[in-house]
């Protein structure tokens, strides 16, 4: 099963929205997934082991070979088609 990090400023609110979105979008592709929620703050120490980190602010630390989505579209609403399917296609490969 894939793993997708998710990460907001405070690791719970934001965060927990995008999830849940991006659990059910995948689902209706026919594509489970797990994701945890963390504070940007701690991505850096968390990252590693994961397919994807989906942000919902800024973040400029290092991932290491994990590809990285800017998520915010997600709770804007606006562009959030091709946020998720750009989820998708990494997710997929």
């Amino acid at each position: 099963m894939k793993r997708i990090l998710i990460a907001c400023g405070n690791g719970i609110a934001t965060s927990t929205v995008v999830a849940t979105k991006v659990r059910n979008y995948l689902a209706e592709q026919g594509i489970q997934v797990e994701t945890t929620q963390t504070k940007l703050m701690e991505v850096s120490g968390k990252v590693s082991g994961y397919d994807l980190l989906v942000t919902t602010g800024q973040f400029d630390g290092q991932t290491g070979d994990v590809p990285i989505v800017k998520g915010m579209s997600i709770l804007t609403g606006n562009g959030a088609e091709d946020t998720m399917k750009e989820i998708l296609d990494i997710i997929k490969d």
